[in-house]
């Protein structure tokens, strides 16, 4: 009973702060115009700037910025115990992850479609702007090599969900052009639902698994697994995901990247409405304790929590999808509110989802070597070692065999079930390495007007850039072997990805203040997301001198260097800002070739 009395109590508070706090920030704070010419309408190139329908944006903005990450996190730091989870879940996503995603988005719109970090040099000066697309090509191009590694991982555990998640591509481009072609939402949506739905029940039938198909063996002195060891298959799906990345780059955003999360956010809906169904009709007790302090070499809570768990309530790579791409699709300001602020409410209720799915589902019962472990004894099973003995692939299985339980519930075959989460992970994932690409394209041919490299500014070159970065990354040989090098960056993704909400927010706030708008609405938001994420990658890079790990030890020195640099600069620049807005945004990078079916009546 607990289970349901967290969902629907956490679930209320969301609902009324989205139409209380949400309505406050967008008509006194941010002062909204509905009647401002934005800059999907102003520029609406066919290719980036499409002017977007709010339900069909919405879905794109969701699954961009959810990915897993409002999965792995909750499922992780449930080490500590649901309470700590469920406070930084709730209170967080409320008054500072939607605060820094609607203000992201607002400022971005304010500035013809620039990215927060182009923005930056306007709002606070030149140098910010080369400082933030500095740390933003650093970043985006971990996440690119993270993500094509995870999906590629999550293939290799799980090859029934290969056929669904391949298959929505070219059902996503067929989507768009039905959608952009005949105006329609309600059937191509019931149609891509249900061919999405007979993909997932296909894949249980015929699971792709290429290490058997064509005899691929594992690496020499591995095994088959995530961080544990890289199986020769998982560079290969690395490869072609790499691939599939620079095609949803380069293509209009209305054919592929836009209906492909739309999809996706459409088979979202319904699986978190069968979860809910599940919890309400199951009841399942939370087996895991409120608060669990005594794990083994874990890290402390604070400030560890809240580096862990970051989708859920508030992530720097937010503040890329709302300025980079959905900026160049909203049609009106009007509809900010909705989109960035309501968006991350919902990621907040996936992620209080997950909480219970791992708290109370797993507890109905999970299949191990020595038979079947129902309550308290299944959550031990899953998160009673060490911490460093924690793996990807054992998260994973806390929230699909937990949630499996739960859509067994309603009546759901239990395989059908587990596939069905399965493929919502490894689709998630796909829309964010996906979008990060784009996004990704978008920051290096800045830098390249920035630093006058004129040939990344062509999207063309600047997106084989970034696919090759990624590569470089993504198999640059660790400790585990080829594939293992995005890996052993992963405890420095963190801290990183919530210093960049910590930067966003200046910017936000140098927003508000050149305007003389009141600004302690995110400068409370922006104390707490530099000191938290500083303080953890402190603590890490103390631990990296420690052990002697030099490559983490750099890369994360000089990470903190640069955010320093940036929050110094902010802190100079500050005074003199007030009431002083900011120049005009320059010429944007843009196709400047209209589509008649991008430009009429989509709105």
């Amino acid at each position: 009973m607990l289970s349901i009395l967290i969902f629907l109590g956490v679930s209320v508070f969301f609902w009324g702060a989205y139409a209380v706090y949400g309505r406050f920030l967008a008509s006194r704070v941010f002062q909204a115009d509905a009647n401002r010419v934005t800059p999907s309408r102003e520029v609406n190139d066919g290719v980036d700037y499409v002017p977007t329908r709010t339900p069909v944006l919405f879905g794109h903005h969701f699954t961009s910025i959810a990915g897993t990450g409002p999965i792995v996190g909750p499922a992780i730091a449930m080490f500590w115990g649901w309470l700590p989870a469920l406070l930084w879940i709730a209170l967080g996503a409320v008054f500072i992850g939607a605060v820094h995603d609607y203000g992201s988005l607002m400022v971005s719109l304010r500035s013809r479609g620039q990215t927060i970090g182009e923005a930056a040099g306007r709002m606070v000066n030149p140098r910010m702007r080369l400082l933030f697309l500095i740390i933003l090509f650093f970043t985006l191009t971990v996440v690119i090599a993270m993500f094509a590694l995870v999906i590629a991982t999550i293939f290799s555990l799980y090859p029934q969900s290969v056929l669904s998640v391949w298959g929505a591509m070219p059902l996503a481009v067929l989507t768009g052009w039905w959608i952009y072609r005949k105006q329609n939402l309600l059937i191509p949506t019931l149609v891509s639902l249900a061919l999405l739905y007979a993909l997932v029940a296909l894949g249980v039938w015929l699971p792709v698994d290429l290490g058997k198909w064509f005899g691929i063996p594992l690496l020499a002195g591995q095994e088959a697994g995530f961080i544990g060891g890289f199986a020769a298959v998982v560079p290969v799906w690395s490869i072609l995901l790499l691939i599939y990345c620079f095609c949803a780059s380069v293509l209009p955003v209305w054919l592929l990247l836009q209906p492909r999360d739309y999809i996706n956010s459409n088979q979202l809906y319904v699986a978190l409405a069968a979860l809910i169904a599940g919890i309400l009709v199951l009841r399942p007790d939370m087996v895991a304790p409120a608060l669990h302090t005594a794990v083994q070499d874990a890290p402390p809570i604070a400030p560890f929590l809240f580096i862990t768990i970051a989708c859920g309530a508030i992530s720097g790579f937010h503040c890329l999808v709302s300025s980079g791409t959905t900026s160049k699709q909203i049609c009106s300001e009007s509809a900010a509110r909705t989109v960035a602020y309501g968006g991350m409410l919902l990621e907040g209720v996936l992620a209080l989802l997950v909480l219970v799915v791992c708290g109370a589902g797993v507890g109905i019962g999970i299949l191990t070597a020595d038979g079947t472990l129902t309550g308290s004894s299944a959550w031990q099973h899953l998160y009673g070692g060490s911490w460093k003995s924690m793996q990807l692939a054992q998260v994973l299985t806390a929230f699909i065999e937990g949630g499996g339980n739960l859509l067994a519930g309603i009546g759901i075959p239990r395989a059908i079930a587990a596939n069905v989460l399965a493929v919502m992970v490894a689709c998630f994932a796909a829309t964010t390495i996906d979008t990060a690409t784009r996004l990704h394209r978008y920051i290096i041919q800045e830098l390249g007007m920035t630093l006058r490299v004129l040939p990344l500014t062509n999207k063309y070159t600047a997106t084989v850039v970034s696919v090759c970065a990624a590569a470089l990354l993504a198999f640059w040989p660790g400790p585990k072997g080829v594939g293992s090098g995005a890996m052993i960056l992963w405890p420095l993704f963190g801290a990183t990805n919530q210093l960049l909400a910590g930067l966003a927010l200046i910017v936000i706030a140098f927003f508000l203040r050149r305007y003389n708008r009141p600004v302690v609405y995110v400068m409370v938001p922006l104390l707490i997301m530099l000191v938290l994420p500083g303080w953890a990658l402190v603590l890490q890079i103390r631990e990296f001198w420690t052990t002697g790990n030099m490559l983490l030890l750099g890369v994360g020195g000089l990470i903190l260097l640069l955010q320093i640099w940036m929050a110094l600069e902010a802190l100079i620049f500050w005074r003199s800002a007030k009431g002083i807005p900011p120049e005009e945004p320059g010429a944007v990078i843009s196709a400047r070739i209209r589509k008649p079916e991008a430009s009429g009546g989509v709105c």
